[in-house]
């Protein structure tokens, strides 16, 4: 008998995935760390600030008090009244407890609604640049990515006018993401309801509308949610959670907003994988909604200050591009006319680009190609203003010596 292989047994919805260019260059970047090489990573979308003081007293208050066992698997009836609340007022959407589902982290929200309402050969539009994880989640559920490509010219916007072309009869969601990650882009009130006329005209087709950024928004954007619209509350899945703009990265705390059958749907998904949220945790959450926006607001503030730097260094350096984000940490560099100058052994693309920027000048960034746009980089600027300034002092580095190679 030849010896049994475990890889030769994985199920074949494992290579449906891709592995995170995220996750992978952050792996990277630690292991040259770990061999002693001085790494900036400008990686990944987490602020570099800690929990405000008070929603971290109120978890440690709830602990002890006693709030360590499971909790409902939907949430708190505390949690999900208050987000209710929060989204009448907030939001514009007149959204019920029971409509609320409290989830480990606004990904497991995302999971959550696409396994309940795509299946198996149902199309889901995609418009790029858009976040890693949907493509792979689609894939998961059956469902086959429908990517719209964006590119620098819009503006990295959403095109109504391309959505429309794409929807079939097999059309069942429609993912956006404003703000968006990576482009920065904030959808206008014109470019929301454009899409919402299109949406309402399908007889099937439904939104997931990611706004986990919608604290971080800069000058005069303003966020709005699609399901404030006329006619689109029962067309729209809203996921959002806490990881942003509270700077709750770590304490893994999500929800959306759904009609009450897809809510019982999602509900049923998160019972049968995981289970309800940590109880203290959605204690806390509870007292982020209610309590002070100070901190939202002056880390908002701070972003806002390293846009303005980053975008300023960056307009200085040659054969590369960026539209001013208008909301998010990231910017999407476009470094297209860059990689054109390539010789033949310099990288040709942006993966390896990246590679190569973070081999030869310690510099980790993420390629674009993970986001759907090929040809450009992601730069976080959710950290330091001295990381920030020494990571562009090296890209600048970087781009002087491909220029002269």
């Amino acid at each position: 008998m030849p010896p049994f292989r475990p890889e030769e047994h994985l199920a074949s919805r494992v290579n449906r995935f891709v592995e995170s260019a995220i996750l992978r260059m952050s792996a990277k970047a630690r292991a040259l760390r770990a061999e002693g090489a001085d790494v900036i990573m400008l990686t990944l979308g987490e602020p570099d600030f800690d929990t405000p003081e008070h929603i971290r007293k109120a978890a440690c208050a709830a602990m002890e008090a006693g709030h360590t066992h499971y909790a409902p698997i939907p949430g708190l009836p505390e949690l999900r009244a208050a987000i209710a609340e929060k989204l009448n007022r907030e939001n514009g959407i007149a959204a019920r407890e029971e409509e609320i589902v409290v989830t480990n982290g606004a990904k497991q929200a995302i999971a959550n609604a696409i396994l309940s309402v795509v299946d198996e050969g149902d199309e889901v539009i995609l418009p790029a640049p858009y976040w890693v994880a949907y493509d792979g989640i689609i894939r998961l559920a059956g469902g086959r990515p429908v990517v719209l490509p964006g590119s620098f010219e819009s503006g990295w916007r959403l095109s109504a006018r391309q959505i429309a072309s794409a929807l079939t009869e097999r059309s069942r969601l429609l993912i956006i993401n404003t703000p968006c990650n990576p482009s920065g882009t904030v959808a206008s009130p014109t470019e929301l309801q454009a899409i919402a006329n299109i949406v309402r005209a399908h007889p099937d087709l439904m939104v997931l509308s990611d706004e986990i950024y919608e604290y971080i928004v800069f000058d005069d954007a303003r966020h709005i949610s699609i399901a404030a619209l006329p006619g689109m509350k029962a067309r729209t899945i809203t996921v959002n959670g806490f990881s942003k703009g509270f700077a709750m990265t770590g304490w893994r705390l999500g929800y959306a907003a759904a009609a009450a059958p897809i809510a019982r749907a999602m509900v049923k998904m998160q019972g049968a994988i995981t289970a309800g949220a940590n109880a203290f945790v959605q204690k806390a959450a509870v007292t982020a909604l209610k309590g002070s926006r100070e901190a939202v607001e002056a880390m908002r503030q701070t972003y806002q200050q390293r846009r303005d730097e980053v975008m300023a260094r960056l307009e200085t350096l040659p054969l590369v591009r960026a539209h001013r984000p208008e909301g998010t940490f990231y910017v999407l560099l476009d470094i297209s006319m860059l990689l054109a100058r390539a010789r033949d052994d310099l990288p040709k693309d942006d993966v390896t680009f990246c590679d190569w920027l973070l081999e030869h000048h310690h510099l980790a960034l993420t390629p674009g190609s993970a986001f759907g746009v090929p040809g450009s980089v992601r730069i976080s600027f959710a950290t330091s203003q001295e990381l920030l300034d020494a990571g562009l002092n090296r890209l600048a580095a970087a781009i002087e010596a491909y220029v002269q190679a």
